[in-house]
């Protein structure tokens, strides 16, 4: 495996960290208006991901630095070509990073539920359009002969695409309804543990379809055999079907297991039908990008993968260490009494 390789591989495991890690807090985000009855519930919802969801954010960060510094030629026709959805998709983002901080600066019930919705509309854009834009990479967009994005941005939209963005979304909430059963308790709790036997199935047939396709269009336009692509979508596939299982036997900690394996083994089976190119070309498969033509030279790969293997372990176990911290369950607070 040449060092171009092992970094789209890396890059790959980082949108993993990054989509399962964040996954749940955008499932939460989702859920506000579903699971959160009253202002104590939204409160102990948002508290069960407040330690963490900046510390997940980081992976993104990471994903984009080493794609600019390893792909150089795909990051700069990727971002080209996606720009209005990458634009829209940190958007979402800063509307959710906001929502956090300003949400709370007024008790005044119109200005907390107007910062409560913001959160929950980032949380639906963002994965949705992660989705999508992933999904891209192996549907094809136009690129010329100079490896330069030559249409528009509604060519990342598609059948294929759209189900993808769709079914990221649909796992994230079934990610996060299964992360509240871990993290809270009361009557929250079971609200959560009622609502995830319910959003299950559709997340699974989803994530089966979505899996199913990219298998095909590893074959279909990636010139692919099946035999690669077809590895990881079984797996997810079967992932699928055992959070969909494991939620109805309240088998808390294995079913949220279950459904980070979807999400990331959803990420896994786009890279390794991908695989070996990282942007395929609709007008002239010629044309499309592959490890070897948009990589950095080996020098610059080389000093990347010191800096990782010393770096990587260090933020690896600095998370570890801050969700053990703040692994308890949380109660919900009850606003306290008039002249109490």
């Amino acid at each position: 495996m040449s060092l171009a390789d092992f970094w789209f591989f890396l890059i790959a495991v980082l949108w993993i960290g990054y989509l399962v890690l964040e996954g749940f807090d955008f499932g939460v985000g989702m859920l506000l208006p579903v699971l959160g009855r009253d202002e104590p519930d939204r409160d102990t919802m948002l508290g069960a991901i407040g330690p963490v969801w900046d510390g997940n954010e980081v992976w993104l960060l990471v994903a984009g630095g080493a794609t600019f510094a390893a792909f150089p030629v795909w990051y700069a026709t990727l971002f080209s070509g996606a720009f209005l959805w990458l634009v829209l998709a940190l958007l979402a983002l800063i509307v959710r990073v906001v929502s956090f901080e300003w949400g709370g600066k007024s008790e005044n019930p119109r200005w907390r539920s107007l910062w409560q919705w913001a959160n929950t509309g980032g949380s639906l854009v963002a994965p949705l359009l992660w989705g999508i834009t992933l999904s891209s990479l192996l549907n094809g967009v136009p690129i010329n002969g100079k490896q330069d994005f030559s249409g528009d941005p509604l060519d990342f939209l598609s059948g294929y695409t759209v189900l993808g963005g769709v079914t990221l979304v649909a796992l994230c909430v079934l990610h996060g309804t299964v992360f509240l059963t871990l993290k809270t308790s009361g009557d929250l709790h079971t609200r959560a543990c009622r609502l995830a036997p319910r959003v299950a199935p559709a997340a699974a047939l989803l994530a089966v379809a979505f899996v199913a396709w990219t298998a095909a269009k590893s074959v279909d336009v990636n010139g692919r055999d099946l035999l690669p692509s077809i590895v990881p979508a079984a797996l997810a596939a079967l992932a699928a079907l055992a959070a969909a299982l494991l939620v109805r036997t309240d088998r808390e900690g294995p079913a949220f297991g279950a459904t980070a394996a979807t999400i990331g083994l959803f990420v896994l089976t786009i890279f390794v039908a991908l695989f070996p190119r990282v942007m395929v070309s609709s007008t002239d498969f010629a044309n499309s990008l592959t490890v070897a033509n948009a990589s950095s030279a080996d020098y610059t790969l080389t000093v990347m993968t010191v800096v990782a293997g010393v770096l990587t372990p260090v933020v690896i176990a600095y998370q570890a260490w801050s969700y053990w911290v703040f692994r308890a369950r949380l109660t919900r607070e009850e606003p306290a009494a008039d002249g109490g």
